[in-house]
């Protein structure tokens, strides 16, 4: 089997591998929308960065919001 064509890039994601939707739809381990998940490999370099600088505010707002133990 020969080599691939063109190598596969690398595309900078956010996942932890927890992959689980919170009661807002928001992954709790990445704070992505179901989606953006999907959508994630198609999106452009510009559209990634876009909505990887907003997920530091996702992520606070659902532990803010979490119930006290």
């Amino acid at each position: 089997m020969g080599e691939p064509i063109a190598p596969i890039p690398e595309i900078e994601s956010p996942c932890i591998g927890t992959c689980t939707l919170g009661p807002d739809a928001l992954c709790i381990g990445c704070f992505r929308s179901a989606d953006e998940i999907a959508a994630w490999l198609s999106l452009s370099a510009a559209q990634r960065r876009a909505i990887m600088r907003r997920l530091p505010e996702r992520g606070q707002r659902l532990f803010d919001d979490a119930p006290e133990a």
